[in-house]
């Protein structure tokens, strides 16, 4: 071909990048490698090979970690943890930034090594991948400098257990790495067994840049090897990235074991076309979107509806420019879509297609593959209705579904139609109706006009079922760290005994439970007696059962979304009056906590729930958001929005100030509360829905129940419409909450069997808020 007939062709020619120097790399180590543990690597083994996806070809070979190399892991992990954690700020960013530098330095291996073995274009690696490896340690590295002066009342977790997926072997590496170390913890990681050698060029980086022995850990293997990191007790935290299935197994299994936890995983992300877009840079923004690393993304935009005035004309040039995507040898630097990652994934890609393609309409990119590799042509798949298989299901492979929509309100219940929640893309020429639809969006990451935009200093990650916690900013700073306070083992209060010589006078007094805004009887139709500790009877209150628990939680659902969309200020003013009015009651509060308790703390305790709503108050509308400053011509928003629906145990051992405790800030953030009271002491709380009645807020934002929280945390835990479920009862029911919460992977703050001082500033701050919200990421890049 000449250079007149390609200008005239206007076709791309070969570009190949030279893989020598990796493979030169992987000879040096004799084709066969070890962990990197306690800063040296072990005797290499070659239990299972690594291969070349894109010509099935043997890499190397990697050891299959045991339990005793995973128990010298975490033990190096545990020796080194308190010294590093004890060096300054700025020590640790020393180390941080000469990593940085060195990924730097050694980007082209790094790049071409992770093409090698992920099957992924060398544009891709060379472009995105590594660069921003190199700046997620950057950007650790000044976190590390901030946090003294930042973070001070903070500490990190200890040892954090890191398991990562093939899909971005070295970004997912980083991203894992650079905010644990930083915040001070030591890591054990475990790269994904189809993709280890950059992991593993990564361990010779680190000891390049004189990291302190023990500080990373990297063991190689299988699955089996993952579940030995999450089980160990010499592990603190467990940092998982990879599919919904085996995040749900990692929720249950650290049930109740205390281990911090967060969980990035799948996705299926709506790509909303207006008919107002830009209709070929909405198709180069979903070439992006999807056929990016050949849509194994858990952020594909994989689930595309456009607005049916202009479906024919994009779809009709959609078609037309996907057959003009090359595939081929991802070395070659003209070629757009690479290798699937094996032959087990292409297979599941062909599987799906085929199942599920019969429900609409099959088009195949007119793209010759090659003859050799785990090749499978760009698909997309039209006519699909909003619950077909392919429009629910994560294909994790080449495949755009698409559906059309009519109006806004339509676009945003189809891209909320899943249980998914990761990321989305909003297209629409007109601003406030793309910054009118990215807020109603399921998805911790929403971009506008733009797709898969990523930086260090916007946290990303999830809700629903695509998993909780942030990766980046100071949200994923702190999912590594946790606030410095004193907690004493718990001690559970059993109620009141039923006394020998009772003190019986009165009128009968039955509190009932608070539901949907009015006094609710139990449905279980059963009662217990509530006695002074001087063997007065104070009143009954009801045993709630499953169904008021689901009463409450469907009566929470229904007032939550009008409960966010109301003003901070308005919430605030809210708040404020129902301290004024529990203060016009201080007298009666005091006397009816005493009567309960037999101690003389009462007035003490009402007039801290005071405060603490008036704090609250205070937050309701200065609990701001961020401006992220990411390398765009635009912003990204961290907007604070609320979780949900929040269902809480309330403390035990302060039945007023620790149910406001928890209600409050989370009705602070536009959250609609259910709420189990105190069990010993319950009619504080009872008491208190009077109080709500008169105090302007909405039927249905905060739910009060009663009876024994044995009874009621499993449902709140396993409730697919609860958001979040918390628990402070005396009776550790940890484990109980956190197995039930992988039903829909609600997220869960439990105490793990430790009380808090409620009157401290243990009992209210930015840790409650941060429980109370999502960080919603939205990206807007401006400028014609």
């Amino acid at each position: 071909m000449t250079v007149k007939d390609i200008f005239e062709s206007m076709d791309y020619g070969p570009a190949p990048e030279s893989p020598a120097e990796a493979l030169k790399w992987i000879e040096n180590h004799g084709g066969e490698f070890g962990h990197f543990i306690n800063g040296e690597f072990t005797r290499p083994r070659a239990d299972f090979a690594t291969k070349n996806p894109a010509t099935g070809e043997v890499l190397a070979h990697v050891a299959q970690a045991t339990g005793d190399e995973v128990d010298a892991a975490a033990a190096a992990a545990q020796k080194a943890q308190g010294p590093w954690a004890k060096l300054s700020g700025h020590d640790r960013a020393k180390y941080l930034y000469a990593i940085a530098r060195l990924i730097q330095k050694h980007a082209r291996l790094f790049a071409v090594l992770e093409t090698l073995d992920n099957g992924k274009p060398i544009r891709e690696s060379r472009d995105i991948d590594i660069p921003l490896a190199a700046r997620h340690f950057y950007y650790h590295a000044g976190m590390a400098q901030l946090m003294e002066a930042e973070l001070p009342e903070a500490d990190p977790l200890g040892v954090a257990g890191q398991i990562i997926p093939w899909n971005f072997p070295l970004l997912m590496l980083a991203w894992k790495i650079a905010p644990a170390i930083a915040a001070g913890n030591t890591v054990v990681l475990k790269p994904a067994e189809y993709t280890p050698l950059t992991a593993l060029l990564f361990a010779e980086i680190c000891r390049e840049a004189g990291l302190p022995k023990g500080v990373v850990n990297i063991v190689t293997g299988d699955g089996a090897v993952g579940e030995m990191i999450v089980a160990h007790e010499g592990i603190d935290k467990i940092a998982f990235t990879g599919s919904t299935e085996v995040g749900r197994r990692i929720r249950e299994a650290t049930a109740g074991s205390g281990k911090a936890l967060t969980l990035e995983l799948g996705g299926k992300s709506p790509y909303i076309v207006f008919e107002d877009a830009d209709i070929d840079s909405a198709i180069e923004g979903l070439v992006d979107a999807i056929w990016f690393n050949q849509g194994q993304v858990c952020c594909a935009g994989s689930r595309l509806l456009v607005q049916e005035g202009i479906a024919e004309d994009f779809l009709a040039r959609l078609k037309a420019r996907m057959n003009k995507l090359r595939i081929g040898d991802p070395l070659d630097k003209s070629i757009d879509i690479g290798a699937l990652i094996d032959p087990v994934q292409l297979e599941r890609v062909r599987r799906m297609v085929a199942e599920g393609g019969s429900e609409g309409e099959v088009f195949h990119a007119d793209c010759p593959l090659p003859n050799q590799g785990c090749y499978y042509p760009p698909t997309l798949v039209t006519d699909l209705a909003p619950a077909s298989m392919l429009m629910q299901e994560e294909i994790f492979g080449p495949v755009l579904c698409a559906t059309t929509f009519r109006t806004k309100a339509e676009a945003i219940a189809i891209a909320n139609n899943t249980r998914y929640g990761l990321a989305a893309s909003v297209w629409s020429e007109n601003l406030n109706r793309a910054l009118d639809v990215a807020p109603a969006l399921a998805a911790g990451v929403v971009w506008v006009n733009a797709s898969n935009l990523f930086d260090a200093a916007a946290g990303f990650g999830g809700v629903r079922e695509s998993g909780f916690g942030r990766e980046g900013g100071w949200e994923g700073l702190w999912a590594y760290m946790r606030p410095r306070m004193k907690l004493t083992p718990l001690k559970p209060i059993p109620p009141v005994p039923a006394p020998k010589h009772a003190k019986v006078g009165g009128i009968d007094r039955t509190a009932k439970m608070f539901i949907g805004g009015r006094q609710a009887r139990p449905d279980s139709g059963y009662s217990r007696a509530v006695w002074s500790p001087d063997g007065k009877l104070l009143g009954h209150v009801g045993l709630g059962n499953r169904k008021d628990v689901r009463n409450a939680v469907e009566a929470a659902r229904k007032a939550q979304a009008g409960w966010a969309a109301t003003p901070g200020a308005l919430k605030a003013q809210i708040l404020y009056y129902i301290g004024e009015n529990l203060a016009s009651r201080a007298d009666e509060f005091a006397a009816r906590i005493n009567a309960m308790t037999g101690k003389r703390s009462g007035a003490k305790e009402v007039e801290a729930a005071i405060s603490r709503l008036f704090t609250y108050a205070a937050w309701a509308d200065k609990y701001d958001g961020l401006a992220h400053n990411v390398p765009i011509r635009g912003k990204a928003l961290a907007m604070n929005q609320p979780v949900g629906v929040i269902a809480a145990l309330a403390p035990d051992e302060a039945p007023l100030l620790g149910l406001i405790s928890v209600m409050a800030p989370a009705i602070a953030m536009g959250n609609a509360a259910v709420i189990a009271a105190s069990e010993p002491y319950p009619l504080a709380a009872t008491d208190f829905s009077e109080v709500l009645e008169t105090s302007d807020v909405p039927a249905g934002v905060v739910n009060i129940l009663t009876g024994q929280h044995t009874d009621m945390a499993e449902t709140m835990a396993r409730h697919m419409d609860v958001d979040a479920c918390w628990s402070f009862s005396s009776t550790d029911l940890s484990a109980l909450i956190e197995h039930g919460s992988a039903t829909n992977l609600k997220r869960t703050w439990v105490n793990n069997a430790r009380s808090r001082d409620w009157h401290s500033p243990a009992g209210e701050g930015r840790e409650f808020l941060r429980q109370a919200t999502e960080v919603q990421n939205i990206w807007i890049p401006w400028g014609e």
